[in-house]
């Protein structure tokens, strides 16, 4: 099948991942353009009214329409799109989930620093607020692998990039941030499996966070072991 939506990209953008775990859930066939975000390509900046990915490129019978905004793509697709239903058909729950996926996106916040900062008080204090909302979020779930028990939801594909920061994370810090919560192990370990979940990058993840990390000369690098 030919593809006729088109995801721009960027190779380490959690908020394009959102995206594109959901495209690969629903077996919509689509293309993919990465772009450099230090220099934006003056096509791109013609499209995208903030300047930032992800943008999905829609054909329309004249010309074509674009969308901007993870969570507007990823609404998007959930109400036009054939495949596997992302969100619950009760309207009370799926509202909650939507409020579970703006919490996603405060993790984001919290993580950017994390991991661009260059003092170390500033490195545990973000620590402990990442432990703190992780452990939030952990007393939601239930016993099944995902965040909605047997079912893939949004919620999923919001927080499975959030964790696979920390597989990158996990090699060259002893962070602590997950210990004692069991629940959410399991779940971001039933997340990395997940087929849809490792589609959404390319096989130099690892190494093009790993030189983010060095262009920014992060603390995270140098930490060892953060205080508990």
């Amino acid at each position: 099948m030919t593809a006729s939506l088109t995801l721009i990209s960027h190779h380490l953008c959690p908020y394009v991942q959102r995206a594109a775990i959901a495209l690969h859930e629903k077996g919509v066939p689509f293309e993919r353009i990465h772009i450099d975000l230090a220099n934006k390509p003056d096509w791109f900046l013609k499209i995208s009214p903030l300047g930032k990915v992800p943008l999905l490129r829609i054909p329309q019978d004249k010309g074509e329409a674009i969308l901007f905004e993870s969570s507007v793509i990823c609404e998007y697709l959930e109400e036009t799109q054939p495949g596997a239903k992302l969100h619950p058909a009760d309207p009370l729950t799926r509202a909650r989930h939507r409020g579970w996926m703006e919490f996603g996106s405060s993790i984001l916040s919290d993580l950017w620093l994390y991991e661009t900062t260059q003092d170390r008080e500033t490195l545990e204090a973000k620590r402990s607020v990442l432990k703190t909302k992780f452990a939030t979020i952990g007393a939601e779930l239930g016993d099944g692998p995902y965040f909605a028990g047997f079912k893939f939801s949004l919620v999923d594909a919001v927080f499975a990039p959030i964790f696979r920061y920390f597989d990158v994370f996990d090699t060259i810090a002893d962070h602590g941030i997950f210990d004692g919560l069991l629940r959410v192990t399991a779940w971001r370990n039933a997340l990395a499996a997940r087929p849809s979940v490792k589609a959404a990058v390319t096989d130099d993840y690892a190494e093009r966070l790993m030189a983010f990390l060095r262009k920014h000369d992060a603390v995270l690098l140098k930490a060892g072991k953060i205080a508990a």
